[in-house]
């Protein structure tokens, strides 16, 4: 049992090799630390890739997270979790065979060198957006103190997010096969 739970919501997305494998591969690793429990995700979503590199097109997804680590801690443990499904860090906004970010941490503002929560472009991204809206609409972002619907309807209507798989709540966390 996990003392002092705070709510964290993690971003991941895959673009390299079998993609909903890094996705489903990196939710089992979250979910079995024993200080992290996945409360709930999001369907997955096929998204145009963003930034200037050419590559494939990725899959995303948000998860609600409940943990009694630090922010910091968490983020080492979404680090170690890259790296251990084989995520190199060549070029950025290049292509990934895992990518976990932190997008909110409770209602913290956070700025520090390696980490900036809520994340700095959440608000400009729909393929974030998009399924923290399937997760928690009403979700207030701090700092911006919008609503994570209002944020996503500034942006519905860019292209390029499209439901991939739906999280029908059967199977593990309701998107893969048990």
């Amino acid at each position: 049992m996990m003392e002092e739970e705070s709510v964290a919501y993690i971003g991941l997305g895959s673009n390299m090799g079998d993609r909903d494998s890094y996705l489903f591969q990196a939710l089992k690793k979250l979910n079995h630390h024993p200080n992290i429990s996945i409360a709930c995700c999001s369907s997955i979503y096929e998204t145009e890739p963003y930034g200037p590199v050419e590559q494939r097109e990725f899959l995303n997804l948000a998860a609600e997270v409940h943990t009694s680590l630090s922010p910091e801690s968490l983020l080492k443990v979404c680090q170690a979790i890259e790296c251990s499904l084989g995520r190199k860090r060549d070029v950025h906004w290049g292509p990934r065979t895992i990518d976990l970010d932190i997008l909110l941490y409770n209602k913290e503002n956070i700025e520090k060198e390696n980490l900036k929560v809520p994340h700095p472009e959440l608000s400009k991204r729909l393929f974030v957006l998009t399924p923290l809206k399937e997760i928690n609409a009403e979700l207030i972002v701090p700092h911006i103190n919008e609503s994570i619907e209002n944020l996503y309807k500034k942006l519905k209507s860019e292209e390029g997010v499209r439901i991939w798989r739906p999280n029908n709540g059967e199977g593990e966390f309701g998107l893969f096969e048990s």
